[in-house]
């Protein structure tokens, strides 16, 4: 991949705290975070794939034999082990950021991002995906839009919130998060 003038632009600025991602299934956490972790040469790490290698199943497996109050103690754990590590980015699930002991963490260590993407361009995006266990509803339209619903409030408490919008490619959200770094010098710093 050859690398561009944006990329080596950025590759000038150091990392100082975790940029964790948050947001809604379908919003673009994990493909925009990992872009985002190249831009800046930084690691990327996902909670939820975390969860999965630790358990040795898969999420839906973890909700369906433990349940969700299960599954959100220890996406908890993986989060502040995470957040203990080196600097990078860091997806999480759609309902990680909703406990107060992950944003208090996330705030304590790092730098929150809302990737903020209304119902529609959700729903385009997670309506063929199996792998959402809170979608598997009779009307998977209508959970969708009332987590959405619920969610939002939660959300716009992040340190940072960036609009997608259909069309816009990964690249150019993860430019878009980037940007909105640079205005924060605790975050971001000149090596």
């Amino acid at each position: 991949m050859r690398k561009t003038e944006r990329d080596v632009a950025f590759v000038k600025w150091r990392l100082k705290k975790t940029v964790v991602m948050v947001g809604m299934m379908g919003a673009g956490k994990t493909a925009v975070g990992t872009h985002l972790a190249r831009l800046l040469g930084v690691p990327f790490r996902d909670s939820d794939d975390e969860i999965v290698k630790a358990a040795n199943m898969t999420i839906p497996e973890i909700f369906a034999r433990d349940g969700e109050p299960f599954f959100r103690l220890k996406e908890s754990q993986i989060i502040a082990r995470l957040l203990a590590g080196p600097p990078g980015v860091l997806s999480t699930g759609g309902g990680a950021f909703l406990a107060q002991a992950n944003r208090d963490a996330i705030s304590a260590q790092g730098i929150s991002v809302w990737l903020r993407a209304d119902l529609d361009l959700l729903w385009q995006r997670v309506r063929h995906k199996s792998n959402r266990p809170l979608l598997r509803t009779s009307d998977p339209y209508g959970t969708l839009r009332s987590l959405l619903e619920t969610r939002a409030p939660v959300y716009a408490q992040a340190d940072l919130i960036v609009d997608s919008q259909p069309g816009l490619s990964v690249e150019s959200m993860a430019d878009r998060v980037a940007e909105a770094l640079l205005a924060r010098p605790d975050v971001l710093e000149r090596k």
